[in-house]
C-alpha cells in the first residue's frame, strides 16, 4: 500500500470511526429511551391488569395466596408485592427476603400518592436519574365493595433492563463494526482507484523536477483527475519543447562562441571571468581552469587589456582599440572590442571582450607598402640610368662613337632589367589570380633539369663552378613543363649567383610511389637562420647590393613558391651561413 493510500485510509478511517461512535452513542441513548418508555407502558398496563384481577376476587383479605402471586409473577416476569393500608407487607411473589428499597418516609409518600389516584403510577425518585436508578416500581390502589383497600406494588428489576441494554449495545456495536469494516474495504478499493492517478502525476512531477521532460502520465484517470493528468502532460510537453529550444539555442550560441575566429571573453558584473572561447585559449596559450572565476586583473597579464576593462567599467561605454601584445617569442597585433552587457531593466550584467587578431592584416599592409616602395625603387634605378645616359648623348656624347656605343649598351641593359622586372611582376600577378591554371601533361622532371643545365652551364663555367646532376630515373609526373622549368631555372640560377668561384652546385632527385623530391644544393654563402622565413617574400634579398648588381629582381623565389604550390607541392630551405644552401622541392605524383 502506498503512502498516499495509507494517509487516505488512516484519515478517513479515523473520521468514520468518530462519526460511528458518535452515532452509536446517540442511537444507543435513543434505543434505550425508546425501550424504557415502552417497558414502562407495559408495566403500567400489566399493573392495571393485575389490580383488576385482584379486585374481581372480593372481598379483599390479608390471606391471599402467595402461589397466586408467584404464578402471575412467573407469567409476567415481574416481582409483585401487596401492602395493606397500614403499610404492612401482606404477600410477595418470591420466597427471597425481598423488601422495597425505599425508606419508610418515601414509601408512605408513594402510597399516599397512590391512594389519591385511580390508576397505576410509577415511583419517581426526586433526585435520581430515572434511567440509572434501581428503584423502579409501579403501584396501584386496590379497593373492594366493602371499602377495604390494599396497594399493589410491581417491582421490575434493573437486572433485566441492564441485560436488555447490553444486548442493544452489542447489537449496535456489531452493526457499526460491520458498517466500519465495509466502509474500510470500499475505501481501500476506491482510494487505490483514486490515488493511483495522483501517484502517477506525483511521479511525473518528480521526474520533471529532475529535468526529465519526457515523462508522461499513462494511467487512465477518473473524471476527478483526468483534467489534472491532461494538464500535467501538456505542462511536460511544453517544458520539453522549451528545453529543446533552449538547448538548441545554447548549442548554437556555444558553437558560435567557441568556433568564431576571434577570441571572446565574458566578465560578470563583479569583475570575474565567466567564459573564454577556444580561439582565445589557443591564441594566448592559457587553460580555462586557470582563468575562469578569476578577477580580470589577475586573469589578464597585459596591462593594455586591463586598462580597456577598467575603462568600460568606469564609463560604461563601448571601446575599440588596437594594441600590440607580446605572446611567447612573437608580438601580435590585436584589435580589441569591448562593450558593456546591459540587461532589460538597465541592469549591469558585465562585459564582453572580442580579440581580433589583425597580425596578418598588418603584415599584408606592410608587404603592400614594401611592394610599392620596392617596385618604385627597382624602376627608379634603371629609369634614372636611361635618362642620364640619354641626356649625356644628347649633350654631345653621340659624336664619340666608342662612348656612344658604351652608353647605348648600358641603356639596353637597363631596359632589359626593366623588362625582366615587369615580366616577373606580370607572372606573379597571374599566378595569384584564382583563375590561374597549369597546362598539365606527362613530363619528365629529369629531362627538364637537364635542359636547365644546358641553359645555365655556360654561366657556371664562367665562374669555374662545378655544376653536376645526380638523376637516376625518368621522374615522370603530371605537371606544367614550362612552369617547372621556370622553377628550376630560378633555383639553379640563384645557386650559381650566390656560390663563389670554384664552388659546387649539384642537383639530386629521388622518387617514391607518391612523390618526387628534387634538391638544389650549393656551397655558397648560405642564409642566416633569421632570414630563412623571409626569403620567399617579394623583393627580399639576402645580399641586396650583390643581388641588384647581378640583375636580380628579388621576385624569383616568390615565383618559385607560387608555382610549386600551384602544383600542390611544397618548397623548403635548409641552410647554414657560410656552408651553403639546399632548396628542397617536393612534388606529388598523384594530382
Amino acid at each position: 500500500m502506498s503512502k498516499l493510500n495509507r494517509k487516505l485510509l488512516y484519515g478517513f478511517s479515523a473520521i468514520i470511526i468518530l462519526i460511528l461512535v458518535f452515532l452509536g452513542i446517540i442511537l444507543g441513548q435513543i434505543f434505550k429511551s425508546f425501550y424504557l418508555t415502552n417497558y414502562d407502558h407495559r408495566i403500567e398496563r400489566e399493573t392495571n391488569l393485575i389490580a383488576s384481577i385482584m379486585e374481581s376476587n372480593t372481598p379483599l383479605t390479608k390471606n391471599i395466596s402467595n402461589q397466586t402471586l408467584k404464578k402471575i409473577s412467573k407469567d409476567l416476569d415481574i416481582d409483585i408485592i401487596l401492602i395493606d393500608d397500614n403499610y404492612h407487607l401482606i404477600a410477595k411473589s418470591t420466597n427471597e427476603n425481598v423488601a422495597l428499597n425505599l425508606s419508610s418516609q418515601n414509601l408512605k409518600e408513594y402510597l399516599d400518592r397512590l391512594d389519591k389516584l385511580n390508576h397505576a403510577a410509577k415511583y419517581e425518585p426526586v433526585k435520581s436519574d430515572p434511567y440509572q436508578s434501581s428503584e423502579k416500581y409501579y403501584g396501584k390502589k386496590i379497593t373492594d365493595h366493602q371499602g377495604n383497600k390494599q396497594f399493589l406494588i410491581v417491582d421490575y428489576s434493573t437486572k433485566s433492563i441492564k441485560e436488555v441494554y447490553r444486548s442493544i449495545w452489542i447489537l449496535l456495536f456489531s452493526l457499526l463494526g460491520f458498517v466500519l469494516l465495509t466502509i474500510i474495504v470500499l475505501l481501500i478499493r476506491y482510494s487505490h482507484q483514486f490515488s493511483k492517478p495522483i501517484e502517477d502525476i506525483t511521479q511525473v512531477a518528480i521526474e520533471l523536477s529532475k529535468g526529465n521532460y519526457k515523462a508522461r502520465t499513462l494511467t487512465e484517470s477518473n473524471e476527478s483527475t483526468s483534467m489534472l493528468s491532461q494538464a500535467m502532460n501538456v505542462l511536460a510537453k511544453n517544458l520539453q519543447e522549451m528545453t529543446t529550444q533552449q538547448e538548441m539555442q545554447q548549442d548554437r550560441l556555444n558553437t558560435l562562441i567557441h568556433n568564431i575566429g576571434s577570441g571572446v571573453v565574458l566578465i560578470n558584473s563583479r569583475g570575474h571571468v565567466n567564459l573564454i572561447n577556444k580561439t582565445y585559449r589557443e591564441t594566448f596559450k592559457v587553460d580555462s581552469r586557470s582563468i575562469i572565476g578569476e578577477l580580470y586583473y589577475d586573469a589578464f597579464k597585459h596591462k593594455e587589456v586591463i586598462e580597456i576593462v577598467e575603462q568600460i567599467f568606469l564609463k560604461e561605454i563601448k571601446v575599440r582599440k588596437q594594441v600590440i601584445l607580446p605572446l611567447s617569442i612573437e608580438r601580435k597585433h590585436f584589435e580589441i572590442y569591448g562593450a558593456p552587457i546591459i540587461g532589460i531593466n538597465h541592469e549591469w550584467k558585465g562585459i564582453v571582450l572580442v580579440f581580433h587578431d589583425i597580425s596578418e592584416l598588418k603584415k599584408l599592409e606592410q608587404v603592400r607598402k614594401d611592394f610599392f616602395a620596392n617596385v618604385s625603387h627597382e624602376l627608379k634605378t634603371p629609369i634614372t640610368s636611361i635618362k642620364g645616359f640619354t641626356e649625356t648623348l644628347l649633350d654631345g656624347a653621340m659624336e664619340n662613337d666608342e662612348l656612344c656605343k658604351n652608353f647605348l649598351s648600358i641603356i639596353l641593359t637597363e631596359s632589359d632589367r626593366m623588362q625582366t622586372l615587369i615580366q616577373d611582376l606580370l607572372d606573379l600577378s597571374k599566378m595569384e589570380q584564382q583563375n590561374f591554371k597549369l597546362d598539365r601533361s606527362e613530363v619528365s622532371v629529369k629531362q627538364i633539369i637537364e635542359d636547365v643545365q644546358q641553359m645555365i652551364s655556360q654561366k657556371a663555367e664562367e665562374k669555374n663552378i662545378d655544376f653536376k646532376l645526380f638523376l637516376n630515373s625518368p621522374l615522370v609526373i603530371n605537371a606544367d613543363a614550362m612552369r617547372l622549368k621556370q622553377v628550376f631555372i630560378n633555383l639553379v640560377d640563384n645557386a650559381i649567383h650566390y656560390t663563389p668561384a670554384g664552388g659546387k652546385v649539384f642537383v639530386t632527385a629521388s622518387e617514391t610511389d607518391n612523390k618526387i623530391v628534387v634538391k638544389v644544393n650549393d656551397t655558397g654563402v648560405g642564409i642566416g637562420k633569421e632570414e630563412i622565413s623571409r626569403i620567399f617574400e617579394r623583393f627580399y634579398r639576402v645580399d641586396k647590393a650583390r643581388s641588384r648588381n647581378s640583375g636580380g629582381t628579388g621576385l624569383g623565389l616568390a615565383i618559385v613558391k607560387h608555382l610549386v604550390e600551384a602544383h600542390k607541392g611544397k618548397v623548403e630551405v635548409e641552410s647554414k651561413l657560410g656552408h651553403g644552401t639546399s632548396f628542397i622541392v617536393t612534388l606529388n605524383k598523384n594530382v
